[in-house]
């Protein structure tokens, strides 16, 4: 049975998805862009905020993170750490692989994920200890071993190239057996369901990756920055494997 945060969670979600598709019927959408030059729209800000309303209604001393509306400190160790639209740009553009991302945290453990991707109709989550689920359904990651086997997904490459590291990336997709560069939530979709194997990402937020740290986990896979340090709060670099490949997969980042 769900958990009381994971029902929370997913109908805060929902709530979500109804403003975010309402306003992706709009032709006329509003962009804004801003300080950090980022784009924002009004369904990134209203999606937040019935999110926040939602989980703000079961647990009024939560605290919380949020991409739009900052930091919400509460009076008990639980932290929701939301992105209400992550792919905004693809929103904007009308490409429909964009999703909702809201992440429960206690003290420094990351204990719950969600992801909903309503135009893609893939709704994923997790709670620690529990597996993972693609819409109410059992998955698991892949079982590859070999990179000459492997699908890889990457983003954040100029990232990698500013911080001297791009040599470990462009060595590891020569060597693996495919790559695409979906970027954002989806890629950790595909590897939390089998239907890739490594993600190779940076230039994060936490907002970014906290839901699917916690599905890609418990779905089998693994999850680190590329030095194979814990994902927290922090983190601007980010590995994401079936569980299998991930020592093989930091063995590229060694030396660059």
């Amino acid at each position: 049975m769900p958990s009381q945060f994971l029902e929370v969670a997913l109908a805060a979600a929902k709530n979500a998805e109804e403003i975010i598709t309402a306003y992706y019927a709009d032709d006329a959408m509003k962009v804004e862009l801003k300080d950090d030059e980022t784009p924002v729209t009004l369904a990134d800000r209203g999606a937040e905020k019935v999110i926040r309303e939602t989980i703000k209604a079961a647990f009024p001393d939560h605290g919380f993170l949020g991409e739009e509306y900052g930091i919400e400190k509460g009076d008990s160790p639980y932290v929701w750490i939301i992105d209400p639209i992550d792919a905004t740009k693809n929103y904007i553009r009308k490409i429909p692989i964009f999703g909702t991302q809201i992440a429960l945290m206690k003290d420094d453990d990351l204990i719950l994920g969600v992801s909903n991707a309503p135009l893609l109709n893939e709704l994923l989550y997790a709670e620690a200890g529990d597996g993972a689920f693609l819409n109410g359904e059992p998955i698991a990651a892949s079982s590859v071993t070999q990179p000459e086997e492997a699908m890889i997904c990457h983003g954040g490459l100029k990232w990698f190239t500013e911080k001297g590291t791009f040599t470990g990336v462009y060595n590891l997709i020569n060597d693996v057996g495919r790559s695409r560069g979906f970027g954002d939530f989806y890629m950790y979709h595909l590897v939390a369901s089998a239907r890739a194997d490594v993600v190779v990402e940076a230039a994060i937020s936490v907002w970014d990756i906290a839901a699917i740290t916690v599905i890609v986990q418990e779905a089998g896979g693994k999850v680190t920055d590329i030095q194979g340090q814990p994902i927290t709060k922090a983190t601007e670099s980010l590995v994401a494997t079936n569980g299998v490949l991930h020592d093989t997969v930091l063995d590229y980042f060694k030396d660059v």
